[in-house]
């Protein structure tokens, strides 16, 4: 298929039609959710709550009628989605569970305290089936280990490596604590004994980089935080990736007015293109977006196209913030207009709308100011929150 030159405005269309954010919502209830994720490949798991987990806040703004109790209910309850690892650790449809297996091989051959992990594993899942799900407090075992991040307690190594090697899935959760169970006894055994659809490394890595590009909907053959936690993706390996994926007529080509980059989409996602090009007219919304939602993975792509700066502070030193601790990226119609620092007051019943940055730019007309208030107002009632303070304070 021959390369296309459209507008960055016609690509920041595009990115909107194709995440959902514009136009009449285009996933409704659980079965929207299903399918978001089903397009997306993953959504990206944080268990910060300041106001509302990252996978809770990318569905509130494209599904219509999402609520928290259906994100659990899919994981936990009907098991349609299930957590692990794609982009960093994610939830995902549970029948992708089968093209995971190459990330389940690392864990059982090498891995932190390997040793000291493998003398207990058979304890704890002796423990399992008898007493059924457990967390790192219930199974004892507190002497330190070596861990990743820092040293650790030896249950709670035990209980992720065994969840990594695909022994062990998350059962449900309280707060952050996770309960774990035997994957044999929640997995279908057509997906827990499946073979591995991928015998070929290249054919894995092409699935793959046509997961993330769905996810996004436009992305670049360059270094991308887009492509985290797909090991031993050097420049050389993406290159032919993206070569093959081309020549096959899997991704299309997409030349964007003013950018020196070349962009590439699905090539089933042609029509949403051409859709824009013929000046197809949709409603706009205001919506909060995630700090890690699925749009605004690759950072600097987002600044190349919709000319909006975005860093997550949460891991900023207070003092060299420039915004805040949890701030969520404003967005109406096309455009990117700022941000908001929002924070959920559940004692008080209360969403406090600490502050919002405008972009330069942006004009607060009365209109805009209607959307903002119908936004915060929509998020509101997501948290189940009857109360919002100091909105008018921040809109003046």
């Amino acid at each position: 298929m021959n390369s296309i030159v459209i507008t960055k405005e016609q690509a920041r269309q595009f990115i909107l039609l194709k995440q959902g954010l514009t136009g009449d919502y285009k996933f409704v209830g659980k079965d929207g959710v299903l399918d978001f994720i089903k397009q997306a490949g993953c959504v990206q798991f944080d268990p910060i709550d300041v106001c509302g987990k990252n996978a809770e806040l990318v569905l509130q703004s494209r599904v219509k009628g999402f609520t928290k109790d259906m994100l659990y209910e899919l994981l936990y309850s009907e098991r349609k989605l299930i957590d692990y690892f794609d982009k960093n650790l994610s939830i995902m449809n549970a029948d992708d569970w089968i093209y995971f297996d190459r990330i389940r091989k690392e864990y059982r051959n090498s891995g932190r305290s390997f040793e000291e992990i493998n003398k207990v594993s058979p304890i704890i899942i002796s423990m399992i089936e008898k007493r059924g799900p457990l967390c790192s407090k219930d199974v004892g075992m507190d002497e330190k280990v070596h861990w990743y991040w820092s040293n650790t307690r030896l249950s709670r190594a035990a209980l992720e490596t065994m969840y990594f090697r695909g022994d062990l899935i998350v059962h449900h959760k309280k707060g952050t604590n996770k309960y774990y169970a035997l994957a044999k006894d929640y997995l279908p055994e057509e997906i827990l004994n499946a073979e591995e659809p991928f015998s070929d490394e290249l054919d894995y890595l092409k699935w793959r980089i046509c997961r993330r590009i769905s996810a996004v909907g436009l992305l670049w053959n360059r270094p991308s935080d887009a492509w985290l936690n797909i090991s031993d993706f050097g420049a050389k390996v993406r290159n032919k990736v993206f070569e093959e994926l081309a020549a096959e007529g899997t991704i299309s080509e997409i030349s964007v007015e003013g950018s020196e980059h070349k962009y590439y989409c699905l090539s089933e996602d042609y029509n949403i293109i051409e859709d824009v090009v013929n000046g197809c007219e949709k409603k706009h919304r205001t919506e909060l977006i995630a700090p890690l939602d699925n749009m605004i993975w690759d950072r600097k792509l987002i600044k190349e196209l919709f000319d909006f700066d975005y860093k997550w502070e949460i891991y900023t030193p207070e003092q060299q913030r420039k915004y805040g601790y949890y701030v969520l990226p404003l967005l109406s119609g096309e455009k990117f207009i700022g941000r908001a620092e929002v924070i959920c007051d559940r004692k008080n019943n209360t969403l406090i709308i600490k502050n919002i940055w405008f972009e330069k730019d942006v004009l607060l007309t009365k209109e805009l100011k209607k959307k903002i208030r119908k936004c915060f107002s929509k998020f509101g009632k997501f948290h189940k929150l009857e109360n919002l303070q100091n909105l008018c304070t921040v809109l003046e």
